[in-house]
């Protein structure tokens, strides 16, 4: 059965072992699990236009389950250890405009969802996304990948309460500040800087499972703390033995959709726009966090390119139809699961792992409500400082290379969006080499997506003006 097993995932062959696929795999969920927790937070408590929420049990069923089974049949099909969810600003998107300002129902957006899904898997089996992950220079896929990393890592320390947002009533033109006027005051941010410590410690001594043994002993000592203070300052999970240990779980919202309503409701125009802002964005989301991860985990060519990709972004893209099918948002490759590839795979065989664990908790709560997401952050950070390694790719002395590269870089924490550095970097990679004189030298398909990243960037403007 293990050869088996080794064969099909190829875990020899990628220098790994079951072992640590399957140690990476809990990882990758323990880092990801606080989606099951934000995402029914986000789409949940929400009245459509009929007066209806989702409900947040439902979305959190709904939400382990579309991730478990696509997170498998990712791992299976494309054998890459890249795990799947409810993309974060996609659901956001879905619950603020489309629902709330636009005044759609649940079930026309999450209709809107499955159509957008749709082109993404034409779009991937025609083998177009490819080609645009082609036309990218290798300087620019370098860019990505860091600023992934430094998107994780601003995650982790949103996450872990180490930067905090200033309140807008401060007066103050600084948007961000250290933990608690400056301090770090709180019990999950010392949890946070003990696990920074702890995971540090594992990495640099290059200690096997490291980053599980590091989740691992955060959580003890969350546990401990809590035990001894009862703080009310987690994030979401409270790192205590919960009250029930399980239950069956509602999905009765699995298969409501309506991808006619909207087009009836908010006409062909504005619909097709809101389709646009999805697929844009579901796009260059997923494209360029598989791009960051393959090149973390040793699985790219020479010119930063994943053997069979054409597979990987097809079976990516029937993660959105399963997420606009299962009303819980567009499912992509989630940036976090490179917590497990910092911990080792290499192989899709951590995702079945991660998937399974998904699956499970649906019924099994302690899984992911004990484990708090202080925690898992420093996971996080430490697979940024690993993903910028990829600094060294990218030719900083000369201009219109440089100023790309960083400001793909540093869009995306800044802006907290994967696709919007990958934008800015796009338009300015074009005009960059238009001002060295090396407009010809750009890939046709290079000057296209700047093009369609100018109107994404514009679309509040161009939808005022449509109506």
């Amino acid at each position: 059965m293990n050869a088996a097993i080794d064969r099909f995932f190829k875990v020899s062959e990628r220098g790994s072992t079951i072992g640590t696929e399957v140690r990476a795999g809990v990882v990758s969920f323990f880092a990801m699990a606080y989606i099951i927790l934000l995402n029914p937070l986000i789409l949940g408590t929400s009245a459509d236009a009929a007066g209806n929420t989702l409900g947040i049990p439902q979305v959190a069923a709904a939400t382990a389950l579309v991730a478990g089974v696509m997170t498998i049949a990712f791992g299976c099909i494309a054998r890459y250890p890249f795990a799947m969810a409810a993309g974060l600003g996609m659901n956001t998107f879905v619950a603020v405009t489309m629902v709330s300002t636009k005044g759609l129902e649940w079930r026309e957006a999450m209709g809107l969802v499955v159509i957008e899904g749709l082109i993404i898997v034409a779009l991937a089996m025609s083998g177009f996304r490819q080609a645009v992950f082609d036309a990218i220079p290798d300087s620019m896929k370098a860019a990505m990948g860091v600023g992934i990393g430094m998107f994780i890592a601003m995650i982790g320390f949103v996450d872990g309460h180490f930067v905090t947002r200033v309140p807008d009533a401060a007066q103050t033109t600084v948007p961000v500040g250290l933990g608690v006027n400056g301090s770090i005051s709180t019990w999950p941010a010392l949890v946070f800087v003990l696990g920074l410590i702890i995971c540090g410690f594992f990495v640099i001594r290059q200690v096997r499972g490291g980053l599980f043994l590091g989740i691992v002993i955060t959580t003890v000592i969350a546990m401990i703390i809590q035990a001894a203070t009862g703080s009310e300052d987690w994030s979401m999970a409270t790192p205590e033995i919960p009250s029930s240990f399980g239950g069956i779980p509602d999905l009765s919202i699995v298969g409501q959709v309506d991808p006619i309503g909207a087009f009836t409701k908010l006409g062909v125009v504005a619909t097709t726009l809101l389709i646009f802002t999805l697929l844009l964005t579901n796009f260059f989301d997923a494209m360029g966090t598989m791009n960051g991860l393959g090149k973390q985990a040793g699985l790219v060519d020479e010119h930063g390119n994943l053997p069979e990709m054409k597979t990987a972004l097809v079976v990516e893209g029937f993660g959105a139809v399963a997420g606009g099918a299962g009303s819980v948002s567009s499912n992509t490759v989630f940036a976090d699961s490179a917590a497990g590839i910092g911990d080792g795979a290499k192989t899709g065989l951590a995702n079945v792992t991660t998937g399974v664990i998904f699956l499970l908790a649906m019924f099994l709560t302690p899984l992911y409500e004990i484990v708090p997401i202080e925690a898992a952050a420093p996971v996080l950070v430490i697979v940024g400082v690993m993903m910028a390694a990829q600094l060294k790719d990218i030719e900083w002395t000369r201009m219109e290379q440089a100023i790309p590269a960083f400001l793909t870089i540093v869009v995306m924490p800044f802006t907290y969006s994967i696709a919007n550095g990958i934008g800015v970097g796009f338009i300015a990679y074009a005009l960059m080499a238009t001002f060295a004189g090396k407009a010809k030298k750009v890939h046709w398909i290079m000057w296209l997506v700047a093009a369609l990243f100018v109107v994404y960037f514009a679309m509040g403007p161009i939808s005022s003006l449509l109506g």
